[in-house]
């Protein structure tokens, strides 16, 4: 199912519609373009990418490793600029780095000499927030994402799956209304994922943001998310957006069992599967 685009024109107009009515996120005629090691030949990564995060709603994107998944989140975090085209978040144009804006990456990369909530309150000491504050603000989102009582543990004390929960709480303590999280479970064993997985849902329901999430996996993109953008290979374009809206909450630990999940898994995996070489192949 394809939205339909407001129109922008420039990189600062804002958008045609009534504020509550804007989209988190939007993405409109993206394209970017890298340079092979050679340093002289282009290679195209992206192809007029076009789409909405709209507000409150959960999009995932899907795409074989190399189409540019990431890329368009480090575009939205105002990491990198796109060679052609407009990103936009809150109706205003993405020009440089977006402070307005949550961000998981793939790995924790938590600061190894800092405690665990001296990790998840950095954010506001760069912001200059009264330390008490500070300390206040942190308790909240580690008890939020359950790991009160490792206050003190180090980043090495800590399993992989509690690393990203510090992750997610670091992130959240900006009490951003977007959020991007960029492969943010792959690391994670499959019955640890399942736990974040559940846990992520379940601290959505209450934050009511907006979440643009890349995975490479078919299942955990369709049980998580109100909109799956299915990519193709590079330069990649949208094959598909396909809606997912069978009922919340969703029983992450066994998914077939959720009314409605086996039709929306095989509606996505009919685009994706195509997009998929055999290995050995060119």
């Amino acid at each position: 199912m394809r939205n339909n685009l407001p129109t922008i024109i420039g990189p600062d107009a804002p958008m045609t519609v009534a504020d509550e009515d804007v989209a988190a996120l939007s993405f409109r005629g993206v394209r970017q373009t890298f340079m092979k090691p050679d340093g002289q030949t282009p290679m195209a990564i992206l192809s007029d990418i076009s789409f909405d995060v709209p507000r409150g709603k959960f999009v995932s994107i899907i795409g074989p490793s190399g189409c540019g998944k990431s890329t368009l989140v480090q575009m939205a975090a105002g990491l990198l600029n796109p060679s052609g085209g407009s990103v936009f978040h809150n109706g205003k144009a993405v020009t440089s780095v977006n402070s307005q804006i949550g961000f998981v990456p793939q790995q924790a990369q938590l600061l190894p000499w800092k405690t665990m909530i001296e990790n998840v309150e950095f954010p506001l000491l760069l912001r200059n927030v009264d330390s008490r504050e500070r300390r206040e603000r942190a308790r909240e989102v580690v008890a939020k994402v359950d790991l009160a009582g490792f206050e003190d543990h180090y980043p090495y004390q800590l399993s992989g799956g509690m690393q990203k929960r510090a992750s997610i709480a670091r992130m959240l303590i900006y009490r951003p209304d977007t959020i991007l999280m960029d492969e943010p479970f792959g690391a994670l064993d499959a019955q640890t994922r399942m736990v974040m997985q559940h846990d992520l849902q379940a601290m959505l329901e209450t934050e009511n943001s907006s979440v643009l999430f890349v995975t490479h996996d078919i299942t955990e993109a369709v049980i998580l998310s109100d909109t799956v953008i299915v990519m193709s290979r590079r330069p990649a374009k949208i094959l598909a957006e396909i809606s997912i809206d069978f009922a919340r909450p969703r029983n992450v630990f066994e998914p077939h069992a959720c009314p409605g999940f086996s039709e929306a898994y095989n509606e996505v995996w009919s685009e994706f599967r195509n997009q998929l070489k055999p290995s050995g192949t060119a």
